[in-house]
């Protein structure tokens, strides 16, 4: 595997766009369970735990999206 070829499954055939899908609600309901109580009280929200509850879902998703395709690729052209 080649780091190149991972980033290029990463950008392409509509990755992006189901990872965006993914960490919206993904992101949204963690954002609820771990940050629900500051939102419905009114207090600041911590912007870094907001972000990375974001950010993970998206990165998970993407992996996991680049994974199969090589796994995929594996088992079509083996060694």
């Amino acid at each position: 595997m080649s780091w190149k070829t991972a980033w290029s499954y990463a950008v392409s055939d509509g990755v992006p766009r189901r990872s965006l899908w993914v960490a919206a609600i993904v992101g949204t309901v963690l954002n609820l369970i771990n940050q629900g109580d500051r939102l419905v009280s009114g207090q600041r929200l911590d912007f870094l735990k907001l972000a990375l509850t974001y950010i993970v879902p998206y990165l998970v998703s993407t992996h996991g999206a680049v994974s199969l395709r090589l796994h995929a690729e594996r088992a079509i052209h083996p060694n």
